[in-house]
């Protein structure tokens, strides 16, 4: 009897295990019950794919090397793109061996470590203000002007990034230190899609009409659709119904799409679509998750807006796609933070009312998108070079000071920018005011590079005496 007892324990003990471990399994790979196993809140960045837990911890068996590898897979072409004032390459350096033991920055999470909520900072970082301090402690001697600045300072407006210092480095800052407040011609650049699509020969650019329609028969074309698309800069360079309603299924045979998505838009969109997918709007998209709603975002939005999903239609329409709507209402539509709510009452939505009411120069006008989703320069493949929409709205947006480059000084002089971008409140307000205070970086660029020349010219003048 006592084996018999003996027995039933351990068999109750394994079936438990068992359902214990069946459960544990069902749950790690059900969403809605993996929040459970989360050791603490992420940042801001990654709030919404926290629960797609393979999307950082791939490979359980790989360690740090593998996080790593998760960090670079979204991350690795923005580094490159800024020029990384930090990379790798730099800690590798073996005369810089040293400064491993106090920050190994060869690895992503030594800055920024998910599940720290209590001690993440802006920009995800989870290290005290002054980690500067540990590689640059003797900058007073290398850099007379910053004596007596404290170490917590040098990521002030205007002054320091870790990674992205394209708008601050001493050579930009003296090249452009001397601009005013506005440009003489202040505009955007232009895009030209069609005409690249046209030239690239992956469109013929004829313009077609209704009468052209290559939809399914059997479909009957709803009017106010036809008449939407065939006023659109798709019916303009040829774009018929096939164009986005077909493609090959895994028979290579074409089939019908009912409703496409983004990926059918990669076809003439693809940087575009692969920006969307890198940002807050299409990241749960890019990790096989439902689209992305205002109503699990962080930031303020509207209650009406909650439910709404985010695609490439959700701004752009299903057939008008029209792009001012994209560039403002759209985005008004969900947001509802401080900044938002204030842009129709700044001097940016005066110059976009007037340039799409007629009375402003094509490109005068700042919309939503000017700023936040801001037409740049890309070379493809092919070595060619077109300007295009960057749809990852979060590539500029932290720290701020990467807006210079490819925004502000669109239309606005370099100190200007800085200034207004430090000013906290100013931002606040949607630039409705001038900055409070003039950022230092430009003067004393200006000044070392006076020094300089002054010491050159010694140096040249004692040598002709000789």
């Amino acid at each position: 009897m006592k084996r018999l007892a003996h027995y039933r324990a351990w068999l109750l003990w394994l079936a438990a295990s068992g359902l214990l471990a069946a459960w544990l399994a069902y749950a790690v790979q059900t969403p809605d019950r993996q929040q459970a196993f989360m050791p603490g809140k992420v940042t801001h960045a990654h709030h919404q794919i926290e629960l797609k837990c393979a999307a950082c911890h791939a490979e359980p068996f790989k360690g740090s090397a593998g996080i790593q590898d998760a960090c670079l897979s979204c991350h690795a072409k923005e580094l490159k793109a800024m020029d990384d004032s930090h990379p790798v390459s730099k800690f590798t350096d073996p005369r810089n061996a040293d400064t491993l033991a106090k920050l190994d920055a060869r690895q992503c999470v030594s800055c920024h470590t998910e599940h720290k909520a209590e001690i993440t900072r802006p920009v995800g970082v989870t290290l005290p203000d002054d980690f500067c301090v540990r590689c640059h402690s003797d900058i007073e001697k290398e850099r007379p002007s910053h004596k007596g600045m404290a170490f917590t300072s040098c990521a002030t407006g205007g002054c320091h990034n870790f990674h992205d210092n394209r708008a601050l480095y001493e050579d930009f800052l003296i090249r452009h230190g001397q601009g005013g407040k506005l440009k003489d011609d202040p505009k955007l650049p232009e895009r030209h899609l069609r005409d690249f699509m046209v030239y690239m020969e992956y469109l013929d650019g004829e313009p077609i009409t209704a009468s052209d329609m290559d939809g399914r028969a059997e479909l009957s074309p709803v009017p106010k659709l036809v008449a939407e698309w065939e006023h659109t800069a798709h019916a303009q360079a040829g774009v018929n119904c096939s164009g986005c309603h077909q493609a090959k299924d895994e028979s290579d045979t074409l089939a019908w799409i009912k409703q496409p998505d983004h990926t059918v838009c990669t076809r003439c969109h693809k940087e575009e679509v692969e920006g969307f997918l890198t940002g807050l709007h299409g990241m749960r998209l890019k990790q096989g998750m439902t689209p992305m709603q205002p109503g699990m975002a962080e930031q303020p939005m509207k209650p009406s807006a909650g439910h709404a999903k985010l695609t490439c239609m959700s701004c752009h329409g299903a057939h008008r796609f029209d792009t001012r709507k994209a560039a403002v209402e759209a985005c008004l539509t969900c947001h509802d933070d401080g900044h938002t709510r204030a842009y129709k009452a700044s001097p940016h939505f005066t110059l976009w009312h007037e340039e799409i009411s007629g009375r402003g120069a094509k490109g005068s006008g700042v919309s939503c998108a000017t700023c936040h989703l801001p037409r740049v320069e890309f070379t493809t493949p092919e070595d060619e070079t077109r300007v295009l929409v960057q749809h990852n709205q979060n590539d500029n947006l932290r720290p701020n000071e990467k807006m210079v480059r490819s925004v502000c000084m669109n239309c606005h002089g370099l100190q200007f920018s800085l200034d207004a971008l430090a000013d906290g409140k100013l931002v606040a307000r949607n630039f409705k005011g001038m900055p409070a205070q003039q950022i230092e970086s430009i003067r004393m660029a200006l000044e070392a590079e006076r020094r300089g020349q002054a010491r050159k010219a010694a140096g040249e003048a004692d040598e002709a005496e000789e």
